[in-house]
């Protein structure tokens, strides 16, 4: 499903946004669901690969909260490096994203 709709129709926007929720939950589960693997499998002194992996993951969670919060405040989707839209097709795949490509290459 397209994230492009017309923001002059509060029904399309609402629609949008409930879309965005259900994937940026969906995001933040699997991410969830992967943590806890991760810590069941235990962890060796020294395991860095192991470490550096949770870490990945607490960072996406907090990308996905900050998502959510730009939802909330109206400024999802759009990018916080130029400000201008991110496209659609980059938050469908990945939802939390706070860049546009281009800015995203610069960071």
């Amino acid at each position: 499903m397209s994230l492009d709709l017309p923001r002059t129709d509060p029904r399309a926007a609402n629609l949008a946004a409930d879309e965005v929720r259900r994937r940026l939950e969906h995001a933040r589960t699997t991410r969830l669901a992967q943590l806890k693997a991760l810590d069941e499998t235990g962890t060796s002194p020294g395991d860095h690969l192991m470490s550096n992996q949770k870490d990945a993951i607490k960072r996406v969670l907090l990308e996905i909260d900050e998502a959510f919060a730009r939802v909330e405040d109206g400024t999802y989707g759009t990018c916080l490096g130029c400000s201008k839209p991110v496209p659609p097709e980059r938050l469908e795949i990945l939802p939390h994203t706070r860049y546009c490509v281009g800015c995203q290459r610069a960071a």
